[in-house]
Protein backbone atom coordinates (compact mmCIF):
# COMPACT_ATOMS: atom_id res chain seq x y z
CA UNK A 1 0.00 0.00 0.00
CA UNK A 2 1.19 3.44 -1.31
CA UNK A 3 2.09 5.72 1.81
CA UNK A 4 -0.79 8.40 1.74
CA UNK A 5 1.00 11.82 2.15
CA UNK A 6 -0.58 13.90 5.08
CA UNK A 7 -1.27 17.70 4.59
CA UNK A 8 -1.54 20.81 6.90
CA UNK A 9 -5.33 20.84 5.52
CA UNK A 10 -6.14 16.94 6.39
CA UNK A 11 -4.43 18.01 9.82
CA UNK A 12 -6.82 21.28 10.13
CA UNK A 13 -9.88 19.16 8.62
CA UNK A 14 -9.58 16.35 11.60
CA UNK A 15 -8.73 19.30 14.73
CA UNK A 16 -11.72 21.30 13.60
CA UNK A 17 -8.85 24.37 13.01
CA UNK A 18 -7.98 26.49 10.07
CA UNK A 19 -5.15 25.43 8.21
CA UNK A 20 -3.28 28.91 9.68
CA UNK A 21 -3.62 27.80 13.45
CA UNK A 22 -2.28 24.53 12.16
CA UNK A 23 0.96 26.01 10.51
CA UNK A 24 1.63 28.07 13.88
CA UNK A 25 1.40 25.17 16.03
CA UNK A 26 4.28 23.62 13.50
CA UNK A 27 6.19 26.76 13.34
CA UNK A 28 6.16 27.65 17.10
CA UNK A 29 4.80 31.02 16.22
CA UNK A 30 1.69 33.37 17.00
CA UNK A 31 -0.35 32.45 19.81
CA UNK A 32 -2.50 29.07 20.13
CA UNK A 33 -5.07 28.24 22.93
CA UNK A 34 -3.31 25.31 24.76
CA UNK A 35 -6.14 23.11 24.69
CA UNK A 36 -6.50 23.38 20.73
CA UNK A 37 -2.22 23.28 20.52
CA UNK A 38 -2.23 19.58 22.42
CA UNK A 39 -4.70 18.49 19.61
CA UNK A 40 -3.11 19.40 16.97
CA UNK A 41 -0.05 18.35 18.16
CA UNK A 42 -1.81 15.12 18.98
CA UNK A 43 -3.12 14.47 15.39
CA UNK A 44 0.24 15.21 14.28
CA UNK A 45 1.66 12.73 16.06
CA UNK A 46 -1.14 10.18 14.96
CA UNK A 47 -0.98 11.07 11.28
CA UNK A 48 2.22 10.52 11.28
CA UNK A 49 2.65 14.39 9.44
CA UNK A 50 6.39 14.63 7.64
CA UNK A 51 6.67 18.35 6.16
CA UNK A 52 7.72 18.17 3.06
CA UNK A 53 11.65 20.07 3.05
CA UNK A 54 12.32 19.60 -0.71
CA UNK A 55 9.36 21.02 -1.82
CA UNK A 56 9.25 23.82 0.71
CA UNK A 57 13.41 24.76 -0.55
CA UNK A 58 12.34 24.29 -4.28
CA UNK A 59 9.56 26.62 -3.79
CA UNK A 60 11.96 29.14 -2.73
CA UNK A 61 13.90 31.28 -4.89
CA UNK A 62 16.96 31.80 -1.93
CA UNK A 63 20.42 31.05 -3.06
CA UNK A 64 22.74 30.41 -0.11
CA UNK A 65 26.11 30.55 -0.76
CA UNK A 66 28.97 27.99 1.41
CA UNK A 67 32.26 28.81 1.74
CA UNK A 68 34.46 26.05 1.72
CA UNK A 69 37.77 26.60 3.40
CA UNK A 70 40.11 23.48 2.52
CA UNK A 71 43.65 22.16 1.93
CA UNK A 72 44.81 22.23 -1.80
CA UNK A 73 45.37 18.76 -3.07
CA UNK A 74 48.05 20.16 -5.97
CA UNK A 75 50.06 20.23 -2.42
CA UNK A 76 48.40 16.94 -0.76
CA UNK A 77 46.81 14.31 -2.82
CA UNK A 78 44.18 13.26 0.06
CA UNK A 79 42.59 16.05 -0.23
CA UNK A 80 41.34 15.29 -3.25
CA UNK A 81 38.41 13.14 -2.33
CA UNK A 82 36.96 15.58 0.39
CA UNK A 83 36.94 18.30 -2.75
CA UNK A 84 35.66 15.58 -5.18
CA UNK A 85 33.06 15.43 -2.24
CA UNK A 86 32.40 19.15 -2.25
CA UNK A 87 31.75 19.15 -5.69
CA UNK A 88 29.61 16.25 -5.77
CA UNK A 89 26.90 17.98 -3.08
CA UNK A 90 27.02 21.28 -4.72
CA UNK A 91 26.46 19.58 -7.84
CA UNK A 92 23.33 17.05 -6.05
CA UNK A 93 21.78 20.34 -4.23
CA UNK A 94 21.93 22.68 -6.59
CA UNK A 95 18.88 22.56 -7.34
CA UNK A 96 17.71 24.09 -3.93
CA UNK A 97 19.43 27.17 -4.43
CA UNK A 98 23.40 25.82 -3.01
CA UNK A 99 26.09 27.39 -4.29
CA UNK A 100 29.64 26.00 -2.92
CA UNK A 101 32.79 29.34 -2.97
CA UNK A 102 36.09 27.10 -2.79
CA UNK A 103 39.22 28.76 -0.98
CA UNK A 104 42.30 26.43 -1.03
CA UNK A 105 45.58 26.97 1.41
CA UNK A 106 48.80 25.16 0.90
CA UNK A 107 48.76 22.38 4.05
CA UNK A 108 51.84 22.95 5.41
CA UNK A 109 51.31 26.60 5.57
CA UNK A 110 49.75 28.38 7.96
CA UNK A 111 49.67 31.82 6.77
CA UNK A 112 48.06 30.58 3.55
CA UNK A 113 45.71 28.91 5.94
CA UNK A 114 45.16 32.88 7.28
CA UNK A 115 44.66 34.22 4.26
CA UNK A 116 42.40 32.16 2.82
CA UNK A 117 40.18 32.02 6.17
CA UNK A 118 40.08 36.05 6.09
CA UNK A 119 38.76 36.09 2.24
CA UNK A 120 36.22 33.68 3.30
CA UNK A 121 35.43 35.64 6.36
CA UNK A 122 35.08 38.77 3.74
CA UNK A 123 32.75 36.77 1.55
CA UNK A 124 30.07 36.63 4.42
CA UNK A 125 28.84 33.82 3.31
CA UNK A 126 25.52 31.88 4.95
CA UNK A 127 27.78 28.88 6.07
CA UNK A 128 31.19 27.37 6.18
CA UNK A 129 32.94 24.30 5.75
CA UNK A 130 36.55 24.08 6.49
CA UNK A 131 39.23 21.44 7.46
CA UNK A 132 40.52 22.92 10.64
CA UNK A 133 43.90 21.26 10.28
CA UNK A 134 45.54 24.51 11.96
CA UNK A 135 44.52 24.59 15.68
CA UNK A 136 46.07 27.87 16.83
CA UNK A 137 45.15 29.56 13.48
CA UNK A 138 41.59 28.40 13.23
CA UNK A 139 39.81 29.32 16.72
CA UNK A 140 40.12 32.93 16.50
CA UNK A 141 38.24 32.38 12.45
CA UNK A 142 36.01 30.29 14.53
CA UNK A 143 34.94 32.88 17.62
CA UNK A 144 34.68 35.19 14.52
CA UNK A 145 32.31 33.40 12.61
CA UNK A 146 30.30 32.82 16.04
CA UNK A 147 29.56 36.37 16.68
CA UNK A 148 29.08 36.69 12.71
CA UNK A 149 26.40 34.25 13.56
CA UNK A 150 27.74 32.32 10.57
CA UNK A 151 27.55 28.75 11.32
CA UNK A 152 29.91 26.33 10.22
CA UNK A 153 30.86 22.81 9.88
CA UNK A 154 34.09 21.24 10.70
CA UNK A 155 35.30 17.96 8.78
CA UNK A 156 38.93 15.87 9.37
CA UNK A 157 40.10 17.68 12.65
CA UNK A 158 37.79 17.68 15.41
CA UNK A 159 37.97 21.44 17.07
CA UNK A 160 36.40 20.78 21.29
CA UNK A 161 37.44 24.53 21.87
CA UNK A 162 34.48 26.22 20.24
CA UNK A 163 31.39 24.06 19.11
CA UNK A 164 30.62 23.87 15.61
CA UNK A 165 27.21 23.36 14.30
CA UNK A 166 28.48 19.68 13.57
CA UNK A 167 31.50 17.92 13.33
CA UNK A 168 32.21 15.30 10.46
CA UNK A 169 34.61 12.69 10.53
CA UNK A 170 36.63 9.83 12.52
CA UNK A 171 37.10 9.55 16.42
CA UNK A 172 40.84 10.00 16.31
CA UNK A 173 41.47 8.49 19.34
CA UNK A 174 39.49 5.29 18.79
CA UNK A 175 41.69 5.67 15.13
CA UNK A 176 44.70 5.18 16.93
CA UNK A 177 43.69 2.68 19.25
CA UNK A 178 42.36 0.50 16.36
CA UNK A 179 46.19 0.58 14.56
CA UNK A 180 47.49 -0.24 17.81
CA UNK A 181 45.51 -3.48 18.13
CA UNK A 182 45.40 -4.46 14.61
CA UNK A 183 49.50 -4.74 15.35
CA UNK A 184 49.06 -6.39 18.42
CA UNK A 185 47.06 -9.06 16.70
CA UNK A 186 49.23 -9.71 14.22
CA UNK A 187 52.69 -9.77 16.58
CA UNK A 188 51.84 -10.54 19.76
CA UNK A 189 55.95 -11.31 20.52
CA UNK A 190 57.56 -8.25 22.29
CA UNK A 191 59.68 -5.69 19.85
CA UNK A 192 59.83 -2.19 18.87
CA UNK A 193 56.82 0.04 17.26
CA UNK A 194 57.71 3.41 15.55
CA UNK A 195 54.90 6.02 15.74
CA UNK A 196 55.61 8.43 12.94
CA UNK A 197 54.56 11.80 11.91
CA UNK A 198 55.25 13.14 8.44
CA UNK A 199 55.45 16.64 7.67
CA UNK A 200 53.12 17.56 10.62
CA UNK A 201 53.72 20.49 12.98
CA UNK A 202 52.84 18.28 15.91
CA UNK A 203 51.88 20.94 18.89
CA UNK A 204 49.32 22.33 16.15
CA UNK A 205 47.89 19.08 14.99
CA UNK A 206 45.24 18.20 17.43
CA UNK A 207 43.78 15.52 15.30
CA UNK A 208 47.28 13.90 15.30
CA UNK A 209 47.82 14.32 18.73
CA UNK A 210 44.77 12.32 19.88
CA UNK A 211 45.51 9.41 17.23
CA UNK A 212 48.62 9.21 19.33
CA UNK A 213 47.12 8.91 22.59
CA UNK A 214 44.61 6.48 21.25
CA UNK A 215 47.65 4.29 20.22
CA UNK A 216 49.87 4.49 23.09
CA UNK A 217 46.78 3.81 25.30
CA UNK A 218 45.77 0.36 23.90
CA UNK A 219 49.42 -0.88 25.35
CA UNK A 220 48.57 0.77 28.66
CA UNK A 221 45.23 -0.47 29.32
CA UNK A 222 46.02 -3.63 28.26
CA UNK A 223 49.39 -3.99 29.84
CA UNK A 224 51.71 -4.14 26.88
CA UNK A 225 54.31 -1.69 27.89
CA UNK A 226 56.85 -3.73 29.33
CA UNK A 227 55.98 -5.77 25.96
CA UNK A 228 56.13 -3.05 23.38
CA UNK A 229 58.96 -0.31 22.88
CA UNK A 230 57.19 2.54 21.22
CA UNK A 231 59.67 5.01 19.65
CA UNK A 232 58.10 8.03 18.12
CA UNK A 233 59.62 10.66 15.32
CA UNK A 234 58.71 13.14 13.84
CA UNK A 235 59.94 13.18 9.78
CA UNK A 236 59.99 15.91 7.38
CA UNK A 237 60.59 15.26 3.78
CA UNK A 238 61.54 18.65 2.59
CA UNK A 239 65.21 17.59 3.09
CA UNK A 240 65.05 13.90 1.69
CA UNK A 241 68.92 12.67 2.46
CA UNK A 242 68.18 13.71 5.98
CA UNK A 243 64.24 11.74 5.86
CA UNK A 244 66.35 8.82 4.73
CA UNK A 245 69.38 9.06 7.31
CA UNK A 246 66.82 9.60 9.69
CA UNK A 247 65.23 6.51 9.06
CA UNK A 248 68.48 4.31 8.73
CA UNK A 249 69.37 5.31 11.83
CA UNK A 250 65.92 3.96 13.71
CA UNK A 251 66.16 0.61 11.95
CA UNK A 252 70.27 0.65 13.00
CA UNK A 253 69.43 1.06 16.31
CA UNK A 254 66.41 -1.06 16.70
CA UNK A 255 66.61 -4.11 15.09
CA UNK A 256 63.67 -5.82 16.85
CA UNK A 257 61.61 -3.31 14.78
CA UNK A 258 58.57 -4.96 13.75
CA UNK A 259 55.70 -2.44 13.25
CA UNK A 260 55.67 1.48 11.67
CA UNK A 261 52.35 3.85 12.65
CA UNK A 262 52.29 6.10 10.16
CA UNK A 263 49.33 9.09 11.68
CA UNK A 264 48.59 10.33 7.69
CA UNK A 265 48.22 9.30 4.37
CA UNK A 266 51.83 9.57 3.90
CA UNK A 267 52.79 5.67 4.53
CA UNK A 268 53.53 5.42 1.25
CA UNK A 269 57.32 7.33 2.06
CA UNK A 270 57.87 4.75 4.80
CA UNK A 271 56.87 1.88 1.86
CA UNK A 272 59.39 3.56 -0.44
CA UNK A 273 61.94 3.57 1.62
CA UNK A 274 61.56 -0.04 3.00
CA UNK A 275 61.18 -0.81 -0.56
CA UNK A 276 64.29 0.79 -1.31
CA UNK A 277 66.37 -0.30 1.40
CA UNK A 278 64.78 -4.03 0.93
CA UNK A 279 64.39 -4.47 4.40
CA UNK A 280 61.13 -7.08 4.95
CA UNK A 281 59.38 -7.98 8.14
CA UNK A 282 58.03 -4.44 9.02
CA UNK A 283 54.26 -3.75 9.29
CA UNK A 284 53.07 -0.65 8.16
CA UNK A 285 49.94 0.88 9.37
CA UNK A 286 48.96 3.85 7.82
CA UNK A 287 45.74 5.79 6.48
CA UNK A 288 43.70 6.57 3.35
CA UNK A 289 43.70 5.38 0.01
CA UNK A 290 45.67 7.97 -1.88
CA UNK A 291 47.15 6.27 -5.34
CA UNK A 292 50.76 5.52 -3.70
CA UNK A 293 49.20 4.19 -0.42
CA UNK A 294 47.21 1.44 -3.17
CA UNK A 295 50.39 0.50 -5.27
CA UNK A 296 52.21 -0.31 -1.57
CA UNK A 297 49.47 -1.80 -0.16
CA UNK A 298 48.92 -3.97 -3.59
CA UNK A 299 53.16 -4.52 -3.34
CA UNK A 300 52.31 -6.02 0.41
CA UNK A 301 54.62 -3.41 1.99
CA UNK A 302 51.65 -1.52 3.83
CA UNK A 303 49.81 -4.22 5.75
CA UNK A 304 46.37 -1.98 6.78
CA UNK A 305 45.30 1.44 6.17
CA UNK A 306 42.20 2.55 7.77
CA UNK A 307 40.20 4.56 5.83
CA UNK A 308 39.05 8.08 6.95
CA UNK A 309 36.48 8.34 3.81
CA UNK A 310 37.86 11.85 2.58
CA UNK A 311 35.32 12.09 -0.04
CA UNK A 312 32.26 11.21 2.62
CA UNK A 313 33.46 13.80 4.99
CA UNK A 314 33.73 16.81 2.00
CA UNK A 315 30.39 15.63 0.67
CA UNK A 316 28.62 15.08 4.04
CA UNK A 317 29.87 18.60 5.37
CA UNK A 318 28.05 20.11 3.03
CA UNK A 319 24.96 18.35 2.94
CA UNK A 320 25.10 18.78 7.39
CA UNK A 321 25.15 22.52 6.54
CA UNK A 322 22.35 22.24 3.57
CA UNK A 323 20.36 20.70 6.39
CA UNK A 324 20.52 23.54 8.98
CA UNK A 325 20.55 26.24 5.92
CA UNK A 326 17.62 24.98 3.55
CA UNK A 327 15.29 22.58 4.87
CA UNK A 328 15.75 23.81 8.64
CA UNK A 329 16.55 20.15 10.31
CA UNK A 330 18.58 19.41 13.44
CA UNK A 331 21.40 18.00 12.57
CA UNK A 332 23.65 16.05 15.22
CA UNK A 333 26.76 17.84 16.68
CA UNK A 334 29.03 14.95 15.68
CA UNK A 335 28.68 12.41 12.85
CA UNK A 336 31.56 10.04 12.99
CA UNK A 337 32.40 7.73 10.20
CA UNK A 338 33.43 4.24 10.30
CA UNK A 339 36.70 2.97 11.00
CA UNK A 340 37.10 0.58 8.02
CA UNK A 341 40.43 -1.41 7.96
CA UNK A 342 41.56 -2.09 4.17
CA UNK A 343 44.45 -4.81 3.28
CA UNK A 344 44.95 -6.00 -0.07
CA UNK A 345 42.27 -8.90 -0.10
CA UNK A 346 39.62 -6.11 0.14
CA UNK A 347 40.82 -3.19 -1.19
CA UNK A 348 39.23 -3.65 -4.65
CA UNK A 349 35.76 -2.78 -2.53
CA UNK A 350 36.87 0.53 -1.79
CA UNK A 351 37.73 2.18 -4.75
CA UNK A 352 36.06 4.58 -6.86
CA UNK A 353 33.40 4.25 -3.63
CA UNK A 354 30.80 7.44 -3.96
Amino acid sequence: MDKRIVRIKDIAEKANVSAGTVDRVLHNRGRVAEDVKERILTIIKEMKYEPNYSARALGSNKVYTIGALIPDYTYDPYWFDPKNGIDKAEKDLKQYGITVNQYQFIPDNCESFIEKAEDVTELRPDGIVLAPIFYKETLPFLEKWKKLKIPFVTFNTQIEDVKSLSYIGQDSYQSGFLAAKLFHYGHPESCSVLLAHIDEDISNSAHLLKKEQGFRSYFEQNNLIDQYTIRRVELQRRDYLAFMKQLDNIVEDNPDLKCIYVTTSKGYEIAAYLEQRNIEGIKVIGYDLVPKNIYYINQGIISFVINQHPRGQGYRSVHQLSDHLVFKKKVPPIKYLPLDIITKENLSYYLNEV
